[in-house]
């Protein structure tokens, strides 16, 4: 069973905490949406699951209830701690102390190591800090990870979602997400949701690893990363101009695709094609 509000408190008062703002602490606390996105997330007896920002362990207890290994990530000294003495004894459970990221935005050797190249799903209740640098690295450097499902910012989680049509929200996350990855809003939280409230609205999103990714080789899954981040970094220049920083000038463009466009407005697909193009340009000109 998930955590109510009142044993969450009682949890923190017994330690003398509270919930730290400088680390994004939200807990969860709406049972019904901790079991919901378990259930979406499909886990189950013997899969294992990478939980970062586990706080007082309410959404661990539902996972483990679906019979799951867990690896958890805490960086607040106070609850790994509260965590070691509330799962000691469960041999599904173990927790890696610490940032879940490392340098060059991949994930902490501690729980790289952890993981131990076994495929694993994502389940969390997200620290809005960490959410786009950490579901980016696992879509692009971690094809073991089969799905993110996790609470965050709404704003992100329209990101995630969004294409030409929504230009404002429409970038490079988008492009990631959609081209390794089927994105779903599974929901729409409340500031209620949560303890302490937070200020913005969040959502409950999953982001299931594609069978058919536009970009099939995993190896050149970070260089596609780096280059929608290139194409979007200045979006609202034309692409002849872009292509030119890129050293791309001469490329032959994808279909539909013009020198005109701005980076918003072309399709997943069409930023995909383009990527591809610039890429083996440059391999070209490096041989």
């Amino acid at each position: 069973m998930a955590q109510t509000l009142t044993e969450i408190k009682e949890l923190l008062a017994e330690r003398g905490m509270s919930p730290r703002k400088s680390l994004g602490q939200n807990f969860l606390i709406d049972q019904n949406l901790a079991r919901r996105l378990v259930e979406t997330s499909g886990v189950g007896p013997g899969d294992l699951v990478l939980e970062v920002g586990p706080g007082t362990g309410a959404l661990t207890e539902v996972t483990l209830d679906a019979g799951c290994e867990v690896i958890a990530c805490e960086l607040d000294a106070g609850l790994a701690g509260l965590l070691r003495d509330r799962f000691e004894g469960e041999s599904r459970f173990s927790l890696v102390e610490g940032d879940c990221l490392g340098r060059g935005k991949s994930l902490s050797e501690d729980v790289a190591r952890a993981l131990d190249g076994r495929p694993f799903t994502l389940v969390a209740n997200l620290p809005y800090g960490a959410a786009t640098t950490l579901m980016l690295t696992l879509l692009t450097k971690w094809p073991a990870c089969k799905g993110q499902f996790v609470t965050i910012q709404k704003e992100v989680a329209d990101r995630l979602l969004a294409g030409p049509a929504t230009p404002k929200a429409y970038g490079g996350i988008s492009v990631i997400a959609q081209a390794l990855g089927t994105v779903e809003r599974v929901a729409t939280l409340a500031p209620e949701c949560f303890w302490p409230r937070p200020e913005i609205t969040s959502a409950m999103v999953s982001v299931r690893r594609r069978p058919d990714p536009l970009e099939p080789d995993p190896d050149r899954w970070p260089r596609l990363a780096e280059l929608v981040a290139e194409i979007f970094a200045q979006r609202r220049k034309q692409l002849g101009s872009t292509l030119k920083r890129l050293n791309a000038g001469g490329l032959e463009l994808p279909e539909g695709v013009l020198a005109t466009h701005r980076p918003e407005a072309l399709s997943v697909e069409q930023v995909v094609a383009l990527c591809r193009g610039v890429d083996g340009m440059g391999a070209r000109e490096g041989g």
